[in-house]
């Protein structure tokens, strides 16, 4: 039922068409069957309209089978890209505190795995909808024949469907074990990527991994899949009994006790073993169509999670971004961290900060001291607690956040370093860029054609220059380097510190640059200490 609103939702009159195709060549197929038991019963000349009737039939199943097909990979493909499109801006407008304690290897699953797994669910929809139509439409033509027969034969579905119905449901919730344990193992196929280097080098957390995290998850996956596909063998053995049975008890039972004649005998049996076909395809169908339920389950209430409870945030700008600014104002800001198991939570602040145009800020103190976390309170990925922040005369509000944010050109010190210069449609975009390179000298190992990197295949170090030629570019009113000289040479520091920030001030630029080089301190306006969430 969850699954046919969110079809009719997505598109009612397409639905309508595929179902509607869908009912016809059922209808033409029970219309094939009856003229061919009419046929074979029958002695004498066969009248031609029958004929026609069945070269009618044929023509139409066939029309209407390949209508439904066409219509099927339209509606499929716009459905599943509607979809995900909405899922990736359902993440990006929620707020990034809340995606981080949602996991990101869950957000995964659902992209990957339940997209993929819905996807399949709809395409197998048209052969269910054609099977089903058969299968009425059959079984209106056995009513015809004889009701007493027909409402016999409805007793004994029921009592089988019953017992499908338990084995059908044990599998269920096979089925979403399953689905829960593959958020694991993706958790545990970013930790084999991610960590491939220390893992490399330690064999004892090697083999640790394999045993302990990937077998255990393989192996318990195994063991839900296996239980999943008995009960539907259990389910599938329960279908094919009570298909055996009613043949048997219309060839040797119906005939001594229900009266009927040899010609309504034998096509029940024969309508019976022709609706065989239908019934299995459905019966096969249904395991997809429990994976592609549970799918669809996960993404809505992940789409639930991110985007109801997460106070999902507006993407719209509003207005123009501020080239030209006074002072940017925290005042009495505080952000906490609920961590679980602690006694506490860690507090930043409550800070009392100010930034303007034409400065250079040194943000510095230890590990654990809120350094980070003040750069994407600063940035607007996080929002305090209590307190507020101010733009000249704009207070920062969920409704402005996003104009705020871009505001900001920002390298994080664990950032992502996307292989093309994405937003940036200048006409001399390339000759810039290849003078940035110049300068960071990165010339000789990177181009740039149309606006795409040739390679990011690069050191660590030479990778945040790229992301630093990419923060030059956007040209935004302020700057924040966190960690960004830790990789350098010291050569690039110095042109990190003597030309590349000098020069953004000269420009108007604010900067804070997050540092440990008490070297280049006098190089600052101001240099400011963090010491556990507190302005020391």
């Amino acid at each position: 039922m969850m699954l046919g609103k969110y079809l009719l939702k997505a598109s009612p009159l397409m639905v309508g068409l595929i179902a509607l195709a869908g009912i016809f060549n059922g209808l033409c197929s029970v219309g094939v069957l009856a003229i061919i038991n009419s046929r074979l019963h029958h002695t004498g000349a066969f009248p031609a309209v029958l004929a026609l009737g069945f070269v009618g039939l044929m023509a139409g199943r066939l029309a209407s089978s390949a209508v439904s097909q066409i219509l099927l990979v339209r509606f499929a493909q716009n459905t599943i890209l509607a979809l995900t499109d909405r899922l990736c801006r359902s993440v990006v407008s929620t707020p990034f505190r809340y995606l981080e304690r949602i996991g990101i290897s869950r957000i995964l699953t659902v992209l990957t795995d339940d997209v993929a797994t819905l996807s399949l669910t709809v395409q197998t929809l048209p052969s269910l909808v054609m099977h089903t139509a058969t299968l009425v439409g059959g079984g209106i033509y056995l009513a015809w024949l004889s009701w007493s027969t027909f409402l016999g034969i409805v007793a004994l579905i029921v009592a089988c469907t019953l017992t499908y119905r338990f084995f059908w449901t044990r599998a269920q919730l096979d089925i979403r074990r399953v689905r829960d344990g593959r958020d694991a193992l993706f958790r545990h196929f970013r930790a084999l990527t991610e960590g491939i280097k220390e893992l490399k080098l330690h064999r004892g957390r090697r083999e640790w991994f394999f045993s302990r995290e990937i077998a255990a998850t393989v192996n318990q996956l195994r063991r839900d899949n296996v239980a999943a596909t008995k009960w539907y063998i259990l389910a599938e053995s329960c279908s094919s009994a009570s298909f055996y049975i009613i043949i048997g008890l219309l060839l040797f039972a119906l005939p001594k006790v229900g009266g009927l004649p040899l010609e309504t005998i034998t096509a029940y049996v024969f309508t019976s073993l022709y609706l065989m076909g239908p019934m299995w395809t459905i019966l096969n169908a249904l395991p997809v169509l429990s994976r592609g339920q549970v799918a669809l389950q996960k993404i809505e209430e992940c789409e639930l999670s991110i985007g109801t409870k997460g106070q999902a945030h507006n993407l719209e700008i509003g207005h123009e971004v501020s080239p030209r600014w006074s002072c940017l104002e925290l005042k009495g800001v505080v952000f906490a961290y609920e961590q679980e198991g602690s006694n506490g939570d860690f507090v930043l602040g409550p800070l009392d900060f100010t930034l303007h145009p034409k400065e250079v800020t040194f943000l510095v103190g230890g590990n654990g001291s809120g350094k980070s976390t003040f750069v994407k309170l600063l940035t607007g990925l996080y929002v305090p607690r209590t307190g507020e922040i101010r733009l000249d005369d704009q207070q920062v509000s969920d409704e402005n956040r996003e104009w705020y944010r871009q505001h900001f050109s920002v390298v994080f010190s664990d950032f992502y370093l996307f292989d093309e210069l994405l937003g940036l449609d200048d006409v001399d975009l390339d000759a810039r860029a290849a003078a940035y390179l110049a300068r960071l000298q990165l010339d000789r190992k990177v181009q740039i054609t149309n606006g795409r990197f040739s390679t990011t295949a690069l050191s660590q170090g030479q990778r945040k220059r790229l992301a630093l030629l990419t923060a030059y570019l956007e040209d935004r009113p302020i700057y924040v380097f966190d960690e960004w000289a830790a990789d350098q040479d010291p050569a690039y520091k110095d042109i990190f510190y003597w030309q590349l920030l000098p020069e953004l001030r000269s420009r108007g630029k604010a900067v804070v640059v997050i540092t440990h080089d008490d070297r280049y301190f006098h190089l600052g306006d101001r240099v400011i200490k963090l010491d556990y969430g507190k302005v020391v």
